[in-house]
């Protein structure tokens, strides 16, 4: 199969009127913090990477996908671009990509990255022909890169400082390496950051240039507030154009970035309709699976108004249904917890006793029984407050940030270990 790569939008300007793109915001987490990044969810306001309304599954994006290209025909680029890092969510990403390209053979695939995580998937992206990746690279001298990066998380260890740019720019320049080794068309976005890297983007470019990159996208930063960065402005206009001049010379230019949200949808430049955010708030309220009918929420509760029970504690889980027509949740059943011990066992036989549930919400969890129950199809969600109105926000695909847990105590007020039950 042969992919018309010249039906791009992002990487051919004479295509960005005619074709569209869409962006699956299939990944939540990042692996580096940016001086000037705010990853702020749900801000419909602002058009920018690292904001979308939803964040959804896999299997909730192809759900979205098939929806959205009824609404809009012309999408000829399906893409993942955050809202954190495709590879600090590896598992998401690549089965994203996999699910599309199954379906939609003809269809373009790209996604955009940091450079951190994605050399172990390059093979893979290159069989799966994922014709376009992007690597943000913002300085190739690490005393610069050190002051755009508060910290870098590799291989679940924390990086600072010197040490944090350096290891992000070797592999970074690896992975531009192998891209190019595999026949990946890579794009580099370049971020002028005025009185920080403005006068360093063109020996990026050049760096880049030597190592086979194929465009740079030279953008200007977007000033965000309650960043590290929100008191320096955003370069003028003229500045933008004498760096993109300069490192013209050196590589072919992006000029039209739009600086999209990990949400965007149809041609650049345009704003997401209402009736295509719908379409994803639709597939957000999906469960994990949208082929499974999973009509229940699971919950651990001592009482029964609150959630505040541990996964491994509780004895037994509450089940509610959604009640559309008074718009709240009804308790339909009280199920009782697999005994604790066993292990792995414990979890599946929980996971076989929810079955029908698309979430259990707890007050905290181990990562042992999350990725059993995960990989099963239901969701662990950590929260504290009030039933019903966490039940009817996932239900209805609300915003729940705030019943996030702030915390790791629950109901018995110790830290999260628990009481030995074997949670992890």
């Amino acid at each position: 199969m042969t992919l018309n790569i010249q039906n791009h939008p992002c990487f051919n300007d004479s295509s960005r009127h005619t074709f569209g793109r869409i962006h699956l915001p299939v990944a939540p987490k990042c692996n580096i913090q940016c001086n000037y990044c705010n990853r702020k969810y749900d801000c419909m306001n602002e058009n920018r990477p690292g904001i979308t309304s939803k964040v959804l599954s896999p299997k909730q994006a192809l759900f979205y996908l098939d929806n959205a290209l009824k609404l809009s025909p012309n999408i000829s680029v399906v893409g993942i671009a955050g809202p954190g890092d495709p590879f600090a969510n590896p598992e998401e990403t690549m089965e994203t990509l996999r699910l599309v390209r199954e379906k939609y053979p003809e269809m373009l695939l790209c996604v955009a990255t940091n450079g951190l995580d994605v050399l172990p998937y390059i093979e893979e992206l290159a069989e799966l022909q994922v014709s376009h990746v992007t690597l943000t690279i913002n300085a190739i001298d690490p005393e610069i890169g050190q002051e755009i990066y508060a910290w870098v998380r590799y291989q679940k260890k924390m990086y600072r400082d010197r040490q944090a740019a350096d290891l992000l720019l070797e592999n970074q320049l690896a992975a531009l390496q192998k891209l190019k080794r595999f026949g990946v068309t890579a794009k580099v976005n370049s971020i002028i950051i005025p009185g920080v890297n403005d006068t360093h983007v063109v020996e990026v470019a050049r760096q880049v240039a030597s190592m086979g990159a194929d465009i740079l996208n030279c953008l200007p930063y977007y000033n965000t507030t309650e960043t590290v960065f929100e008191n320096i402005p955003e370069p003028d206009p003229l500045m933008v154009m004498e760096i993109q001049a300069e490192a013209g010379k050196l590589l072919p230019q992006m000029k039209h970035c739009a600086r999209c949200r990990a949400d965007a949808v149809g041609i650049i430049g345009e704003i997401n309709s209402d009736e295509m955010m719908e379409k994803l708030a639709e597939a957000s309220r999906m469960p994990k699976n949208p082929d499974e009918h999973r009509p229940y929420i699971a919950v651990a509760s001592l009482e029964g108004v609150l959630i505040n029970q541990h996964l491994g504690e509780a004895d037994r889980f509450l089940v509610y249904a959604l009640d559309e027509e008074k718009q709240s949740c009804t308790l339909i059943d009280s199920r009782p917890a697999p005994p604790p011990g066993g292990g792995k066992s414990r979890w599946e036989a929980l996971a076989s006793k929810l079955s029908d549930c698309r979430a259990v919400l707890v007050n905290s969890a181990g990562d042992s029984p999350q990725s059993v129950l995960k990989a099963s199809g239901i969701d662990v969600m950590s929260l504290e407050g009030v039933i019903e109105e966490a039940v009817y926000g996932v239900f209805t695909g609300q915003n729940l940030k705030h019943l996030m847990k702030s915390s790791q105590i629950h109901a018995c007020k110790s830290g999260c270990s628990g009481a030995g039950n074997g949670c992890d």
